[in-house]
């Protein structure tokens, strides 16, 4: 595992435990969720939900803007913006 995704990993452990130091509204968790796809799983490939789901449509827009980031690339972002986060 390199330092990277080792970091990456804790980052998320994290977010997830709710151990932030600060809540993050719900566009913060959506760009975290984005962040987190694009880093684990690549490009979208699931087809785009209906408008009428707007959830699924606004997660799979948020991830779908990061179209082309590669991987190495969506985890650095995502530890820092939870480190902005936390630093706010």
């Amino acid at each position: 595992m390199t330092d990277l995704r080792a970091k990456f990993d804790a980052t998320v452990e994290q977010v997830q435990n709710g151990t932030a130091k600060k809540k993050p509204s719900q566009e913060t968790k959506l760009e975290f969720y984005s962040l987190f796809k694009q880093a684990t799983e690549g490009d979208v490939a699931a087809k785009k939900p209906s408008i009428f789901d707007m959830v699924g449509f606004a997660k799979w827009s948020a991830w779908d803007k990061l179209r082309g980031l590669s991987s190495d690339q969506a985890m650095e972002k995502y530890i820092s913006r939870v480190e902005e986060e936390n630093a706010a």
